[in-house]
């Protein structure tokens, strides 16, 4: 049960669910943008998390979109995992979305919610971060497309009211080659020890990470360090790690020595994999 009350609104246009959370936002309400509503729920029932106004936004058009574009992928933020998944796409972003969750979880997870939400390891954001895709958001100051990595890896930056509208990803790297992992304390639905997500491309393999640290990421350092053939690949992978560019997590899940450990085989399984394969 959540205890407290708060407006609920559901617009039906993009410059309306800005304008209420700015209208929101004046009257010190600490609105919040909803689309499955999933963590917004779990947390406001854990006294984590209070708000005056929600501001649903399944009812957008442009927040439920999922289709081609000419060279384009273009997904809403308020498509859920599983109907992502069922659509078949993005093979990468959909074998990753399978581990994320229950499936009746899955139904009611948004792709917008778990890429802008609290929770730290918002799994789906690793392929994207691979693929280079744009998002586009809308707030006070109008509408902008922005890369991912600007705006995602790592913190979410985003500013404040600003709206998660789409997600848009260049055809030409979905059906590239991949290996996506996910490494757990107990069930494959659990969350994770380690997440690795990666694509091989013409340039290289590519690699992004979650549950290792407190937040999801991929970095150029380390792909480049990885895929650095001269050397072997067990001393490329101990060298990507020793470059680690946030502190590996020591939680109730497992401790920083045995995350590090887990990281480290199921990387060179991953580079393994990848290496073998043709792009």
């Amino acid at each position: 049960m959540i205890s407290f009350d708060f407006e609920y609104y559901k617009p039906t246009t993009i410059q309306e669910a800005v304008r209420l959370f700015q209208q929101a936002d004046s009257r010190g309400s600490q609105p919040l943008y909803y689309s499955g509503g999933t963590e917004i729920i779990s947390m406001a029932r854990l006294n984590q998390l209070r708000t005056g106004t929600v501001i649903d936004i399944k009812g957008i058009p442009e927040c439920n979109v999922i289709h081609m574009n000419q060279e384009q992928l273009v997904i809403g933020s308020a498509v859920s995992l599983n109907t992502l998944t069922e659509a078949g796409l993005f093979p990468l972003l959909d074998e990753t979305n399978r581990h994320v969750a229950d499936y009746t979880n899955r139904n009611k997870i948004t792709i917008g919610g778990n890429l802008c939400g609290k929770m730290m390891y918002r799994e789906s954001l690793l392929p994207f971060l691979l693929v280079n895709s744009q998002v586009v958001l809308a707030g006070a100051g109008g509408t902008r497309n922005v890369p991912i990595h600007r705006i995602l890896n790592g913190e979410p930056r985003l500013q404040k009211g600003e709206l998660l509208v789409q997600i848009l990803s260049d055809k030409q790297y979905l059906n590239m080659p991949f290996v996506t992992v996910k490494k757990t304390k107990q069930e494959r639905i659990d969350y994770p020890l380690v997440r690795i997500s990666a694509l091989k491309t013409k340039e290289g393999i590519r690699v992004a990470f979650s549950g290792v640290s407190t937040v999801p990421f991929c970095s150029l350092k380390i792909e480049e360090v990885l895929n650095d053939v001269s050397r072997p690949l067990e001393e490329r992978v101990d060298n990507a790690i020793r470059i680690w560019p946030v502190p590996i997590l020591d939680d109730i899940l497992g401790s920083a020595a045995y995350r590090k450990f887990v990281l480290r085989n199921t990387l060179m399984d991953t580079m393994a994999a990848l290496e073998r394969r043709g792009v």
